[in-house]
This record gives C-alpha cells, sequence and structure tokens, in this order.
C-alpha cells in the first residue's frame, strides 16, 4: 500500500511538469527543443559537450549511473543521418559546417586502432570511443557491426548532394569516397558474421544489423558507379543480394513477427525490427515486404505483436484500451535499469505509421493481407482482405485511425516529458519520471525523424524498389544455428575470457578480434554465436590481461553443429 502511494505521489508529481497531452502541441513544442538538444551534444561547442572533438557526438552528458560520455559510430551515424537529411533538403542551411566536422572525426576515428583492431583487421567493428577521439580500451560487447553501414549511409547522402549542386566533386572523390569505401568493404567482407545487436547485449545475428547493412551495401553500389567504380560496385550488389536474402530469414511466419536477434534465449519481440524498418524506409519500394517496408504486410504485423507485448508489462498502460497506444520499451524481458519505456522506441512506432501513410497516400490504396488482417482489425473489426483504393470510405476511415493511432504514441511521450523539452532515455514503466542517461542525443534524433514523418517529408531512396531475393543465399548466410559456448574458469582482476576459432564467425583464429565472454555467471564464462549449420568447428578459448594474451592448451575444442535449432557447449579451460 505504501509502494503504492509512493508511485502515484510520482506520478502526480511529474505530470504537474509534463507536456501538452496534445500531439499538436507536442510536436510544436518538442520540436525546437529536440533539436538544441541534439546540437547541445555535440563537439566542440555544444553546450553539454565540454572535451568533445569537433564533429563527435556524445551519447549522452551524463557521466554516471549510467556513464554515457562517450561517442557511439551508432548512434552518431542516426544523428548525423538526421542533420543531413535536414540541410540536402533544405530545411537548415546552416549546418554544413557541423556535417563537416563530422565526417573529418569519423575519418579519424576509422583510423584509430582499438581492442577491435586496426583499420584493416576489425578495427571498423569498434562501437565506441571516448569524445576525445581516442580509443576506449575497456571491456565491451564488440564488434557492433552496425556502424559502419549507417556511417556509410549518412555520407552517401551528403556527397550525393555535393555531386548534384556540382561545389564539391574533387572532396567527394577524395575525401568523403576513400572513408565511405572503408565502411562499405567492411560491410562487404563481415555482414555474415556474429555481431552484438544495437543494445550492445547479444551476440548472435541482429535484424536491425542485417537490414542497415543491407541498405548500405545496395545505396553504396549506385554510389561507386557515380563515382567510376563498376567494379567495386558488382561486388558491393553481390553481397547485398546476400543479405536481402538473409534478411528474410528472420521471419516468424507462425506468429507473424520478426525474431530480431537469433540468439540471447528471448522471445526477439523487439524495438529492434522497428527501427529497422523506418531506417530502411525508401517511399519508392512501396509495401514491399521483401526489404520490411514500413507499411507492408511483415511490417504492421511484427508492429502489432511487438505493441501488444508491453501492454501487460508497465503500469502505466494499466487501463489503457487493447487498441490503443501504449507506453514501449525495447523487448518485453529487458531488466536495464529494470526495464523501462524508451522514449526512442516510442517515436519509432509512431514513425514507422507515419511512413506507412506516406506511401499508401502516394500509392493511392492500401493492401489488406491474411499477414496485416490482426494489424488493421484493431481499427476496423469488420475489415476484410483486399485492395481499398484511396476514395473508398473503408481507406478513409482505416487511415484515419491509425493516424489518431501514430499521434497516440507522441501523446505517450508528450505525456512523460517535462516541460523544458529535455528527453533521457527511458521513464519510469510505474510513475513515468524521466530516468537512466539525461539528454540521450539518440532521443531527441528520434523526435526529430518522428516529427518529419508525421509532416509528411521522405528524403532520398536507397534503391529499395523492385529487389528480388534470390532463391538461395550465398557465402555463410545460411542455414545457421545458435551455439552457446559455457567454459568454467577462474580468473584474476582485469583478466577476461575469448573465444576464437577456424571461421569467419569466430574470427578466423584472430586473438586480437576474438570474441569476448561474459562474466554474469562467473566463474562460468558464454557467449552465445550465431555458426554455419551442420559444420565441424574447431575453437580455443583465449585469456586477455593488460595486453597478455595466454592460449588454452593443445589440441584445440571441436564441435559439429546441428543442421537447426540451437546447442550448448560446456567445456573447462585448460
Amino acid at each position: 500500500m505504501r509502494l503504492s502511494l509512493l508511485t502515484s505521489l510520482a506520478a502526480l508529481a511529474f505530470s504537474s511538469y509534463a507536456q501538452s497531452p496534445s500531439a499538436d502541441a507536442y510536436v510544436a513544442s518538442e520540436s525546437p527543443a529536440a533539436k538544441a538538444g541534439l546540437l547541445a551534444n555535440i563537439g566542440p561547442d555544444g553546450s553539454k559537450a565540454s572535451g568533445a572533438k569537433a564533429g563527435v557526438v556524445i551519447a549522452s552528458p551524463s557521466t554516471s549511473n549510467p556513464n554515457y560520455l562517450y561517442t557511439w559510430v551508432r548512434d552518431s551515424s542516426l544523428v548525423f543521418k538526421t542533420l543531413i537529411d535536414q540541410f540536402t533538403t533544405g530545411e537548415d542551411n546552416s549546418l554544413r559546417g557541423l556535417i563537416d566536422d563530422f565526417t573529418t572525426a569519423e575519418a579519424g576515428l576509422q583510423q584509430t586502432s582499438n581492442p577491435s583492431g586496426s583499420v584493416s583487421t576489425g578495427g571498423l567493428g569498434e562501437p565506441k570511443f571516448n569524445i576525445d577521439a581516442t580509443a576506449f580500451t575497456g571491456a565491451w560487447g564488440r564488434p557492433q557491426r552496425d556502424g559502419p553501414a549507417l556511417r556509410s549511409t549518412a555520407l552517401i547522402t551528403y556527397a550525393n548532394w555535393l555531386l548534384a549542386n556540382g561545389n564539391g566533386t574533387s572532396y567527394v572523390q577524395n575525401t568523403l569516397w576513400p572513408s565511405i569505401k572503408l565502411d562499405l568493404d567492411y560491410v562487404q567482407n563481415n555482414w555474415n558474421q556474429s555481431t552484438f545487436d544495437l543494445w550492445e547485449e547479444i551476440n548472435s545475428s541482429s535484424f536491425f544489423t542485417t537490414a542497415v547493412q543491407h541498405r548500405a551495401l545496395r545505396e553504396g553500389a549506385a554510389f561507386a558507379k557515380t563515382v567510376g567504380q563498376p567494379s567495386v560496385a558488382s561486388g558491393y550488389t553481390t553481397q547485398a543480394d546476400n543479405l536481402l536474402c538473409f534478411l528474410q530469414s528472420y521471419w516468424n511466419s507462425d506468429a507473424g513477427y520478426v525474431t530480431s536477434n537469433t540468439g540471447g534465449g528471448r522471445s526477439g519481440k523487439d524495438s529492434n525490427s522497428v527501427l529497422a524498418s523506418i531506417h530502411t524506409f525508401d517511399v519508392d519500394a512501396g509495401c514491399d515486404a521483401a526489404s520490411f517496408q514500413p507499411c507492408s504486410d511483415k511490417a504492421l504485423s511484427n508492429l502489432k505483436v511487438y505493441v501488444d507485448s508491453f501492454r501487460s508489462v508497465y503500469g502505466i498502460n494499466n487501463g489503457i484500451s487493447a487498441t490503443a497506444a501504449v507506453a514501449v520499451g525495447r523487448y518485453p524481458e529487458d531488466v536495464y535499469y529494470n526495464g523501462n519505456p524508451w522514449y526512442l522506441s516510442v517515436f519509432a512506432v509512431a514513425e514507422q505509421l507515419y511512413d506507412a501513410l506516406i506511401t499508401w497516400n502516394k500509392q493511392g490504396s492500401l493492401d489488406v493481407t491474411s499477414t496485416s488482417l490482426a494489424f488493421f482489425k484493431q481499427f476496423d473489426s469488420s475489415v476484410t482482405t483486399g485492395t481499398y483504393r484511396s476514395d473508398s470510405s473503408t481507406y478513409s476511415s482505416l487511415t484515419s485511425a491509425i493516424r489518431a493511432f501514430a499521434d497516440g504514441f507522441l501523446e505517450i511521450n508528450a505525456k512523460y516529458t517535462p516541460s523544458n523539452g529535455a528527453l533521457s532515455e527511458q521513464f519510469d514503466k510505474s510513475s513515468g519520471t524521466p530516468l537512466s542517461a539525461a539528454d540521450l542525443t539518440w532521443s531527441y534524433a528520434s523526435a526529430l525523424t518522428a516529427f518529419a514523418a508525421r509532416s509528411g517529408k521522405t528524403y532520398a531512396g536507397w534503391g529499395a524498389s523492385g529487389l528480388t531475393v534470390p532463391s538461395q543465399c550465398n557465402g555463410n548466410a545460411g542455414p545457421t544455428v545458435s551455439v552457446t559456448f559455457n567454459v568454467q574458469a577462474t580468473t584474476v582482476y582485469g583478466e577476461n575470457i575469448y573465444i576464437t576459432g577456424n571461421t569467419g564467425a569466430l574470427q578466423n583464429w584472430s586473438p586480437d578480434t576474438a570474441l569476448l565472454l561474459s562474466a554474469a555467471n562467473y566463474p562460468m564464462w558464454s557467449i552465445t554465436v550465431t555458426l554455419p549449420a551442420s559444420t565441424v568447428v574447431e575453437y580455443k578459448y583465449i585469456r586477455k590481461n593488460n595486453g597478455q594474451v595466454t592460449w588454452e592448451s593443445d589440441p584445440n575444442n571441436s564441435i559439429t553443429t546441428p543442421g537447426s535449432g540451437s546447442a550448448t557447449q560446456n567445456d573447462t579451460w585448460r
């Protein structure tokens, strides 16, 4: 009773300084606040980015509980893609100097050797750096292979604008293209290796990573042709085809949603999938399901399953209709900070719905299939499968209801956004109070992109139109299985256990890029890796302590992976 009373009082106190619940009012007040909050976190002149080099994006000014005063390649690339889109469409012509600072900073980070390797030995998969652009050398979930893809996408958008406006050909050829090619080559050569997901918790295959890698290689191939590199373009296209093929393997047809991670022992219902859809949106692709466009039947079915998975998880969702907007987070099993809604996840749901509305409006119709029927029945219980033209009453009623549904997610965030517009990472699942990292730059960027979609804005396409899924994936893309490696090993302070082996997923016997195991159940060290199915895999564990590497004794360990499903291998350090 006392806890319930305190929670109610906290919610009452918080509501006194929350934003207006109206979506229109929230967009009007939060748009300038989000833009200012984002710019404040970019060095060297951002008011909250003291110590950050020019063009470096700090994730958050928070230095404790949690310490996010670092620069992540993924976050920075998403933030600057937002700014580059604003600049290249004429929304904000003041950003060019800042964008040039970003390109310079990222080119420097590409060349900075780090625990993932050098520029030529895997270092481009390093997820984060210190804000003075030096390497972060602590233990972390590495590699994270979405960063190079997202960075190349941002830079290609800028490079294409420069070429179209005839005032940067030399800069594009001599400065931007070398950086872009490094990232695209990394994606081309490493897309089928395991990766930590965008939440930095699971080392397996990640839907978000695969989707943004596919986009990067598609637009990278077109850009390579533009700068006179047709043979390079051909290589990118080949692997893009393989990525598109592999992307289909995440779809859970029986349950109607994307299994966002192939490892980790969770349901796979994850904001990862929604973020993938909005960050690979191409209005020219229509409602293509192969690339999981926002209005595709698979993306809509997935969205419903994902949103519904949170209806009974958070206290602040109690009493809300089963067909109304609710607070959502990363995934329903989340325990980070006790598991709460994330502003950026809520914005992402709204953005996918706005993107869908943009596409339906452009094509003048919407399709209801057996896959998406449950999604549409939320808004009209009598709707049936079929095509509804824009001049029909069903189209009008459905799109009107879906827009109101999308606005509902903005209104959820509005309810829990302080009156000054500050966006943290999360808000409490019981009281709605902001918590975790304050002034999260990605939260601000997600607000801006959702608001842009609500206003009907679209940006340059990336070649998603007219794609055909190959009948068979080539390379090491599939079939694959999830293997959990457990090893009993006692260690001294500062020492960690890694694994490497004879496949690309195990880093081809490289001690420099060997995969870090988790010590969450010490002295048991564990990792889940996606490996080729029905394959004999050899591996060894190694110890690392202050740069000193100690290998397990001979002979190599060996496992034959199953033909499907998953497996667990239990070992003891030798």
